[in-house]
């Protein structure tokens, strides 16, 4: 299983941020020569640019499918540079989610050989392996478009979770604009107008009231100002000012009645550009099975919001399983525990043995 350590450095150093799309094509591209390497067929999507890799053992179908992604969130340089140490991987991408895709790979080329060596062939295979490039910012490119073509009776999302951790059910997103206008000045003379940037500040502020612990009906839900746009100006106090906002909601929460509520304590307009349904995983045999492979395991909630998002919109069951990383996810201390890894992968490859 060393092959998965080194195959999880190796795609470490490609920086595949979102700013840097030819470094996802990189690396998508390697992934496909290793693929090709092992003899195994695929097929390569690029929705606007962006490029996702599904193996599938038939045309259209696979009785299980793994779901990984090679995205990972902007980090200094010397982060994309791997350091193993102390029986763990540092470094971006490690535990999120590289290490997830190396076990997709080497587990599909293992199950693969063992195949051959009987006589039999790709259609045997229990499970595909899909691998998107655009989890970090939101998955539209890459898992929505891609589960929307295929059918698979059970999805493994190998991003979060740990190995004692089976997640069944993550938050929901709801993608909001703040838009906020004021009245155009003079730098010099902003009393003669209103500005538009303030008011959206304080308006974000009143908003924020809603996701601090002591807010009513609270249940952990989390709202993050990504983006603040106010034009070009200069020596002018901006008349429009506009905020990305992005929500994570549970299954407590009534967005509908919460972002009515807001609203009319805001000067800025509340635009509701998407709301992304709760990850919740369903009953499964296949869930049955996998908590009888290992007795330590259980299932639980997380915090987090990612592509298994997009399995109910196709009627697909399925859970959010991983390695361990001590919580480590986008930070500078990003690693994953190599053990962890190993487990992870012996536990999947019973699985499928006995599908």
């Amino acid at each position: 299983m060393r092959e998965i350590i080194d195959l999880t450095k190796d795609l470490m150093r490609f920086q595949t941020v979102p700013s840097k799309p030819q470094e996802i094509k990189r690396c998508a591209a390697f992934i496909e020569n290793y693929l090709r390497t092992c003899g195994v067929v695929y097929n390569r999507f690029d929705y606007e640019n962006t490029p996702s890799i599904l193996v599938l053992p038939q045309n259209g179908f696979a009785p299980v499918l793994l779901m990984s992604h090679i995205d990972v969130v902007d980090a200094p340089a010397e982060l994309f540079q791997p350091l193993e140490k102390d029986h763990k991987i540092y470094g971006r991408g490690s535990l999120d989610d590289k290490y997830a895709v190396a076990l997709s790979l080497v587990l599909l080329k293992n199950h693969l050989q063992r195949l051959r060596k009987q006589g039999r062939s790709r259609n045997d295979l229990p499970f595909g392996v899909l691998i998107t490039a655009d989890e970090e910012s939101g998955g539209f490119k890459g898992a929505k478009k891609v589960l929307g073509e295929i059918k698979t009776d059970f999805c493994i999302v190998l991003d979060g979770g740990s190995v004692e951790k089976i997640v069944v059910k993550e938050k929901g997103i709801a993608f909001v604009k703040l838009t906020s206008r004021g009245k155009a000045a003079p730098g010099d003379r902003p009393w003669l107008g209103e500005n538009a940037m303030e008011k959206l500040i304080d308006d974000f502020v009143k908003l924020r009231a809603y996701f601090v612990k002591s807010a009513p009906a609270h249940q952990d839900r989390a709202v993050v100002i990504k983006r603040v746009y106010s034009g070009d100006l200069h020596a002018q106090i901006p008349e429009y000012a506009e905020a990305s906002v992005e929500i994570r909601y549970t299954g407590k929460d009534d967005m509908e009645r919460l972002l009515d509520t807001m609203q009319k304590e805001l000067h800025s307009q509340i635009v509701v550009e998407a709301v992304e349904p709760l990850f919740s995983g369903g009953e499964s045999s296949h869930l049955k099975l996998l908590s009888g492979i290992s007795a330590k395991t259980r299932v639980g909630f997380e915090d987090g919001a990612n592509d298994s998002r997009f399995l109910a919109q196709f009627s697909i069951n399925g859970i959010v399983w991983g390695a361990d990383g001590d919580g480590s996810r986008h930070t500078l201390n990003e690693h994953v525990n190599i053990e962890s890894v190993y487990e992870l992968y012996r536990m999947l490859d019973e699985f499928m043995m006995v599908l």
